[in-house]
């Protein structure tokens, strides 16, 4: 018999890495303040009524082009070296695989993120992904930046969700995504789910992972910005930003996976006896 499936879903950005992903070295390189880019990108989106994350990626490429930047793949891959994450993160995936498989259960590690994809390709755990579910850019003949290929935002995250849940990864079957599965014919159940996310942004993906039966964990460094989700019931748990072994975040999570683990038995035994 398989072994169950869990799997663990992040937001990047103020999740897994402390701060946007731009702001690192992309932003700094165009010599601004991140908070005029991000101030520019705002007012560029509601003058044009653009959505926000294809704006971020228009004003990059146009401000790259101003200052003579190169905006090549290569380009965008460096910029994740600079990427700095939180405490624990680099030992993290091996550590919560390796308690999934104590348990009997296999752990998979996805990224849901409005950020780039080609930045996250450029940091120390991009091996770490099942698969990495963010923003692209199409790159022209000559190898640059010059269109939105791909973008994740706030509300069609959700659809990640149901690919993982249906095992339906590749964003070109849409046919096989979109088929009738009974759920317990599904990949992963999302009792068997935990989101990880920092915010109001990752709220549709935490809602939809708690009401059907799986877990979301807001991650914070202040506090008071994700204590009214749990007070709202958009999030089962808060807990500091912190990966490490011991403490609370490592805690919480390995006691979820065993929780799951259990349960999975549960409705093995029950399948088997429903045979009878």
């Amino acid at each position: 018999m398989e072994k169950p499936i869990i799997a663990l879903m992040y937001d990047f950005d103020k999740t897994l890495c402390t701060k946007d992903m731009q702001e690192y070295s992309f932003i700094p390189n165009l010599k601004m303040e991140s908070s005029v880019f991000w101030n520019e990108v705002q007012t560029l989106a509601t003058k044009e009524g653009m959505d926000g994350i294809l704006a971020y990626m228009y004003h990059m490429i146009r401000k790259a082009q101003d200052n003579r930047l190169s905006i090549k793949r290569k380009d965008f891959e460096d910029a994740g070296k600079h990427v700095e994450l939180f405490p624990g993160v680099e030992t993290w995936f091996d550590r919560i695989n390796a308690y999934g498989e104590s348990l009997g259960v296999k752990i998979e590690h996805y990224i849901i993120s409005s950020g780039l994809k080609e930045i996250i390709e450029g940091t120390k755990i991009k091996d770490a992904f099942e698969k990495i579910y963010a923003c692209e850019f199409h790159y022209n003949e000559n190898g640059v930046a010059d269109w939105p290929a791909l973008t994740v935002n706030y509300t069609n995250k959700t659809q990640f969700l149901f690919r993982i849940n249906k095992g339906v990864l590749e964003l070109y079957e849409d046919e096989k995504l979109n088929e009738f599965k009974e759920d317990r014919d599904r990949r992963i159940p999302f009792r068997n789910m935990i989101y990880i996310g920092d915010g109001l942004t990752d709220v549709p993906c935490m809602k939809l992972v708690k009401v059907n039966g799986g877990q979301s964990i807001a991650v914070y460094t202040e506090k008071h910005k994700v204590e009214k989700l749990l007070m709202d019931q958009r999030v089962d748990f808060i807990t500091p930003a912190n990966y490490e072994e011991g403490k609370e975040l490592d805690y919480l999570v390995k006691t979820i996976v065993h929780k799951m683990a259990i349960v999975n038995e549960l409705v093995d035994i029950h399948h088997e006896q429903s045979k009878t």
